[in-house]
């Protein structure tokens, strides 16, 4: 059986050290430039260096995102940016552009090359081609099924690895190939930029009627005709697996340190059970399914693995979020009082009960006993997002844990 690797987002510096801590073989994140989420933090390259140093003493591996298609006004900049990466060393480069690819053999002969899901990876010719040219990974597009992947990995040379999404936003486009952003607001997708318009809400206009709009009804909240679930596989593992997947990717460079901490403890345990004992994981399930529907999520489908999807399994209603818990922050340290230090997220109060998620996976229920500000301040609440607090519950606890609040009636 192949080794396989949990590959975890990272928009931040914050999120790749939560990520590390709550079970990640290795982190994807962005640079300022060249990768496609525009909207994300990113990360200088004074945070990449501080983000690899950190993960390395963890024994997780950093991935760089470049991989938007370049226009000509781009290629001298990559270049640069190449420069700059053969002197930081992440462990990888994610590409999408052949452009791209070519400039980074030259620039960065000796680092690993992948190829992004971007550049709509679908049958094992594909594979071959990029292979050939000296690309170590080569990420599949969410359109497969395991059959096609199966297939893929049976034709292909065995260092040659696959990594495909098991989890996160579906894109209702091919691959991310998608012109509405660009068309509707002048923000360009590939270029990183995108809007997310698929997520908004339409109606049709007849030619001669200007002004007067017609929702198109699949019930009573109208239609969310370009939306798509989420993609989930935890229930799938063996069968992901099988399909000879070389690493398991969640999707998210957007989201937040709970998000992110959620979701990879959860693949984390999963994939650690399956490896112990298939009967281990089976009889997990129930604990893997209600964990990961404590972040925020649309409703889940399994995508195109298991042929194409209807409109029962990946387009739907509505474009809402399930948010059944609220981020209130991660513990940065803990004072010689036992106080936890952290940067707040959302509101909370003294006296209330709250749940603190532990990388080793326990959930501990407390109590706010007392919130503090920086000059030692008592207050009766936390109102203010990103205040430094110091926060005294029932419960010791230590740096990376995560504070959160159950939304679930």
């Amino acid at each position: 059986m192949r080794k396989t690797e949990l590959l975890i987002p990272a928009g931040s510096l914050e999120v790749l050290k939560t990520a590390v801590i709550y079970g990640a073989d290795a982190v994807y994140i962005g640079g300022e430039a060249f990768g496609l989420r525009a909207k994300a933090k990113n990360f200088t390259n004074d945070d990449i260096r501080e983000g690899i140093a950190f993960a390395h003493k963890h024994g997780v591996k950093v991935y760089i995102t470049a991989n938007i298609l370049a226009h000509n006004d781009d290629l001298s900049g990559v270049e640069e940016y190449f420069n700059e990466l053969k002197e930081i060393k992440p462990d990888a480069v994610i590409i999408s552009d052949p452009g791209v690819f070519a400039i980074a053999k030259r620039v960065i002969p000796d680092m690993e090359l992948h190829i992004s899901t971007q550049a709509n990876n679908t049958n094992y010719g594909t594979y071959l081609f990029w292979h050939q040219l000296g690309a170590k990974r080569v990420v599949s597009a969410r359109e497969l099924s395991l059959a096609e992947i199966k297939e893929i990995r049976g034709k292909i040379p065995e260092d040659l690895e696959i990594e495909s999404f098991i989890h996160g936003a579906m894109c209702m486009s091919y691959s991310g190939r998608c012109l509405l952003s660009n068309y509707m607001t002048g923000r360009d997708a590939n270029q990183g930029a995108c809007t997310h318009p698929c997520r908004w809400k339409y109606s049709l206009v007849e030619e001669k009627r200007p002004g007067e709009y017609m929702p198109v009804y699949e019930n009573e909240r109208g239609t969310y005709i370009f939306n798509s679930k989420d993609l989930c596989m935890i229930e799938y593992i063996p069968e992901m697996m099988d399909a000879g997947i070389d690493s398991f990717k969640i999707e998210g460079r957007m989201k937040t340190a709970l998000y992110v901490a959620t979701v990879a403890r959860t693949y984390r345990k999963a994939i650690d059970d399956f490896n112990k004992d298939p009967e281990l994981y089976k009889a997990n399930m129930d604990w893997y399914r209600s964990e990961i529907g404590k972040c925020t999520y649309r409703e889940f489908t399994t995508g195109f693995y298991f042929g194409k999807p209807d409109e029962t399994t990946q387009i739907y209603d509505n474009n809402t979020y399930v948010k059944n818990y609220t981020y209130l922050g991660t513990v940065e340290a803990v004072d010689e009082r036992g106080f936890a230090r952290i940067e707040q997220k959302n509101k909370f109060t003294v006296g209330e009960t709250i749940e603190v998620m532990k990388p080793d996976g326990r959930n501990l229920e407390v109590t706010v006993k007392g919130i503090w500000n920086e000059d030692g301040e008592a207050q009766e609440s936390a109102p203010h997002s990103r205040q430094i607090l110091f926060v005294e519950l029932d419960e010791q606890l230590e740096p990376y844990d995560i504070l959160r609040r159950s939304e679930m009636e």
